[in-house]
């Protein structure tokens, strides 16, 4: 009879969790060839694929403080280089306002924002506590980021539709949270377990609402004023995956390869 040791089996989960983030993190490559064909990222936001970033380099600054914690090295220098990927394409084509509101946020949210966390980290947390420190900031963030869907899921309840909650990703984020919580769990790392139990729960809620209104015919909700030529209000955060922390409904209305405006719904909600 064969055992398998406990660190061959979290090296397994870590190995299959780093190959679904891969997955998602590619999700929006069908988004953005069809802004690259259309010469133009009217309609779209930034803000997920900046929180995205921010959630990849919190995860790899706290894997490079860690020991040993290459699974998560691996996956978030890929993530970090895909959504900066992501965000160049998007500030290139992007109209000139949202080329400049999002380039004030990438240098406040992920060039200060990170930066001063590293200052903060080194000049005022003893040595020995450092890992934890930063192990709470990401596991807190990511906390956040996971509560996201409850936006989308709002929306599925309300228009009886699952158009903005595409199944194969709901399955794959809820996959993805599985893998990641049994490798925190065997390496008993509870800041990579604890938020993607969360994460587990909202995925498992999702696949229950699509096999609930697949069927249902749409009730649109009352329509506004056209977004296609202005910045949208609505900021969905559901794709982050952790670790990696990917986000999900912003990108799952385009997720097939489409590329249309995102709806502004009556109201709108941030994670």
């Amino acid at each position: 009879m064969v055992f398998i040791k406990v660190h061959q089996l979290a090296f397994l989960f870590g190995l299959l969790g780093n190959i679904v983030s891969f997955g998602v993190f590619l999700s929006p490559v069908p988004t953005f060839y069809g802004i690259y064909k259309k010469k133009s990222s009217k309609g779209f936001q930034s803000i997920p694929y900046i929180c995205a970033l921010a959630s990849a380099t919190l995860l790899l600054f706290y894997g490079i403080m860690k020991t040993h914690a290459y699974l998560i090295i691996s996956i978030n220098t890929f993530g970090c280089f895909i959504e900066i990927t992501y965000l160049f394409l998007y500030i290139i084509y992007a109209p000139r306002e949202a080329r400049i509101f999002t380039l004030k946020l990438i240098l406040i949210c992920n060039i200060g924002g990170l930066g001063i966390l590293i200052l903060l980290v080194n000049l005022l947390i003893p040595k020995q506590h450092r890992v934890s420190t930063v192990g709470w900031v990401c596991a807190a963030y990511s906390l956040a980021v996971f509560a996201s869907p409850l936006s989308v899921m709002r929306k599925v309840i309300r228009t009886k539709s699952v158009e903005y909650m595409p199944f194969l990703l709901s399955l794959s984020l809820t996959l993805n949270a599985v893998m990641w919580f049994f490798y925190g769990l065997l390496i008993e790392d509870k800041f990579i377990a604890m938020p993607n139990i969360l994460g587990f729960l909202f995925g498992i809620t999702q696949m229950i609402l699509y096999m609930m209104y697949h069927d249902s015919k749409k009730t649109d909700l009352p329509k506004l004023t056209s977004t296609e030529n202005q910045p949208t209000n609505e900021t969905n955060l559901n794709e982050v995956a952790i670790v990696a922390v990917e986000l999900s409904d912003a990108r799952a209305e385009n997720v097939e390869g489409s590329v249309r405006p995102m709806k502004t719904p009556n109201s709108t909600t941030t994670a």
